[in-house]
């Protein structure tokens, strides 16, 4: 398969629950966390796109399963974000079951990047999805952002905390620093998503150039 152009990412539908979802002809990555974790920030940056998920200063703003496509049968999922969002509980219990038979029943779903802010890593939220994802024998990749927002020892040290706190889970969970505006770790993030969605024989690494070093 060739390279996976992230930069060429369209939305293709949002889905309210799994019935809505598009047939399951390819490969897809969800992204999952806590809102104001920096998730839809994220994936602006991977896209290189600043207005395709959208955010906002009012977190929980991500209500459904959006689809962006990427091509030859490739697509990014944004899942709600979980939290803080100001709806009726009702509500929140409906995003929930929506999401968790999208984690269990989504044939496509090869792999799943839980974001979470490097200040405040490891909430409730979080270990559920590790759990579930164990259990599941599902890749989850970690992508602690808002790097940035920390001076490099005590980000570092962070990243070592949790790495620490993930050894129970095994090989399959993996753990990153992440910067949206620096665009620290872009690389990591492409190679762990070219792992899963390309072809199982041919995997396409990005580029260390997509890293912009800080200032």
């Amino acid at each position: 398969m060739s390279d996976i152009r992230y930069e060429s990412a369209q939305f293709l539908i949002s889905a309210a629950k799994l019935s809505q979802c598009p047939p399951e002809t390819g490969y897809e990555v969800a992204f999952a966390g806590r809102s104001n974790a920096g998730k839809s920030s994220a994936i602006n940056t991977l896209t290189h796109n600043k207005k395709l998920a959208r955010t906002s200063k009012t977190p929980g703003r991500t209500q459904l399963l959006n689809f962006f496509d990427l091509g030859n049968s490739r697509f990014l999922v944004d899942l709600p974000g979980y939290g803080y969002a100001k709806v009726p509980a009702h509500m929140k219990i409906q995003w929930q079951k929506h999401m968790e038979e999208y984690l269990s029943e989504r044939q496509s779903l090869r792999g799943l990047v839980l974001v979470m802010d490097c200040r405040h890593p490891l909430q409730n939220f979080d270990i559920m999805m590790l759990e579930w994802a164990t259990e599941s024998d599902m890749p989850l990749h970690i992508i602690m952002t808002k790097s940035d927002k920390l001076k490099k020892g005590p980000a570092s040290k962070q990243l070592l905390m949790v790495k620490k706190e993930l050894q129970q889970y095994g090989e399959n969970v993996t753990v990153q620093l992440f910067s949206s505006l620096k665009r620290d770790g872009l690389t990591i993030l492409k190679n762990t998503l070219n792992s899963w969605l390309a072809e199982d024989e041919n995997v396409v690494l990005a580029d260390e150039a997509d890293d912009q070093p800080e200032a």
